[in-house]
């Protein structure tokens, strides 16, 4: 497959086709790299944001797609939502990791099994018929999943007009508002309520049997999992599809991020990848030692085809400390999965200090009137740490932000050393602002609705940077490959929206660069 023509024989550019695309982290920063990307993203605000950014998009489920629709394609990439792996309680997020584990196995026996097959087709035949029946139980829990959800709304439902009517059995009775209150906090352990009153016993008993309904219709739909266990499943079986369908030419390169709790996930793919003949690494990064004014981790998954060479990628280097309880920390981060390995006979750049949210916004405020000049200020998180809502995290000016959530928005900005709020708008990130933090270019074109929410669930572009050079631009020597780091950083800063396109729908895929029709 051929690359895309430049005026210069280095580095390469790659037609990148970027699954569960959001509006755009990565996408801005193969964009300055002079890759050419596709996003395919179903989120309408995502990819209204796209569209003012000027970003190729299908706008859709990417289920509604295969890996074939785009033989042109030379890149994969994608951050799967993942959320399943992370809920607290009930062991639900191992539950659902355990159950994708299992199918990532039965893929990879699958091509395990057929990689010695005479025949091609007959090969590529029994590998489909395994991620048809995986596909198929998914979707078969799926329905059932949604049915135990109406199921749980009209219970949810009574259960509210139960307690309601308690509330009224209590008031009638005389029982003052502070009593009520108490009363209804201890519903679920009726053994507390020493009220003799046949009525209100029999509502309490009611209100039970409804609490114990909901309870197992909880379990069932924490047994059943949700559509995103099936949707971190779809970059693998694109790899796959690409690498043994009779006709198709495999990804030459693949990367993938989510959070930490995804890692596993990951050294399940790589594992596959091996089998399918690609080189691999899987890394923690911590945005904050890549530039990004953000204190972040993300998992990585890496991996490119060169031919016979099969050695493991080596790990992405870091350009800036490590920040830790407001102190930075210059030796290697605790949590990298990899070693760093400085190449023979070279010296590395000095490991910089990470950069902080003022720092940030005020080389930012160069490229756009939107960020605005404060006084220095804390930021008084949107959420409680230690389990307590009321003990809000809080960082100075003068640090990285701490990660930045779909809860932007409502974090304060506060003067320091009080909980007395900047003047005026200047208490809250503007999008503007909150996109910056997450290393977006300051006039990016923010649109659409939850725009808090597009930030925080976007990869940093800073960081994307920093991977795909590493893994798209291997053969740069260090002078080549800092100096490339560098331009794109500053261009990055400096990014500015060339044109607006409308998303596409899957009708439009004739003619698409990446689809050959």
């Amino acid at each position: 497959m051929s690359h895309i023509e430049t005026d210069s024989p280095s580095p390469a550019r790659y037609r990148i086709l970027d699954l569960f695309a959001g509006p755009g982290g990565l996408d801005v920063a193969a964009d300055v790299l002079g890759h050419e990307v596709t996003g395919i993203e179903w989120d309408a605000g995502a990819c209204a944001t796209r569209a003012k950014a000027g970003m190729d998009t299908f706008k859709g489920d990417v289920r509604e797609y295969r890996a074939a629709f785009f033989p042109h394609a030379q890149v994969l990439t994608g951050g799967p939502p993942c959320q399943t792996f992370t809920v607290a309680g009930h062991g639900a997020g191992r539950r659902a990791l355990d159950q994708v584990l299992r199918y990532i196995d039965r893929l990879h026996r699958a091509v395990r099994d057929t990689v010695d097959h005479p025949d091609a087709s007959a090969a590529w035949a029994k590998v489909f018929r395994a991620w048809r029946k995986i596909h198929e139980e998914l979707r078969l829990k799926e329905v059932e999943a949604r049915t135990v959800k109406a199921e749980k709304r009209a219970v949810e439902q009574s259960r509210t007009r139960q307690r309601k009517a308690i509330r009224k059995r209590l008031e009638d009775m005389g029982k003052s508002p502070e009593q009520v209150k108490e009363l209804l906090k201890n519903l679920e352990e009726p053994t507390a309520l020493e009220i003799r009153d046949d009525e209100f016993a029999g509502l309490v008993k009611e209100f039970g049997e409804l609490t114990g309904v909901l309870d197992k219709l909880r379990d069932k739909l924490e047994e059943l999992g949700d559509e995103r266990t099936g949707l971190v499943l779809q970059p693998l079986w694109w790899i796959i599809e690409r690498s043994r369908r009779p006709g198709s030419v495999p990804f030459e390169a693949v990367i993938l991020e989510q959070v930490p709790a995804v890692m596993p996930v990951w050294h399940a793919y790589t594992e596959v990848l091996d089998t399918l003949e690609y080189r691999t690494a899987t890394q923690l990064l911590h945005t904050e030692t890549f530039g990004v004014p953000q204190t972040r981790r993300r998992a990585v998954l890496m991996a490119r085809r060169d031919g016979s060479d099969r050695t493991p990628l080596p790990p992405v280097k870091r350009t800036h400390e490590l920040y830790h309880r407001g102190k930075s920390l210059a030796g290697p981060s605790p949590s990298d999965t990899l070693p760093v390995e400085d190449a023979e006979g070279e010296d590395d750049r000095p490991i910089e200090k990470w950069i902080s949210m003022e720092k940030a916004l005020e080389s930012a405020g160069r490229f756009s009137a939107d960020v605005r000049t404060r006084p220095p200020f804390t930021v008084v998180s949107n959420y409680g740490t230690g389990g307590k809502p009321e003990d809000r995290g809080r960082r100075d000016h003068d640090m990285p932000s701490a990660t930045v959530t779909g809860k932007v928005s409502r974090n304060r900005l506060v003067h320091p050393g009080t909980d007395r709020n900047l003047d005026g708008d200047l208490a809250r990130f503007n999008k503007a602002e909150a996109g910056v933090l997450q290393t977006f270019p300051a006039a990016y074109p923010w649109d659409g609705n939850d725009i808090s929410q597009q930030i925080g669930n976007a990869v940093p572009p800073r960081l994307a940077l920093h991977v795909l050079r590493h893994v798209l631009e291997p053969g740069l020597g260090k002078k080549e490959a800092e100096a490339r780091l560098d331009t794109g950083i500053e261009e990055l800063m400096s990014w500015k929206p060339r044109r607006t396109v409308s998303p596409r729908e899957q009708r439009d895929l004739k003619g698409h660069p990446l689809t050959g029709r």
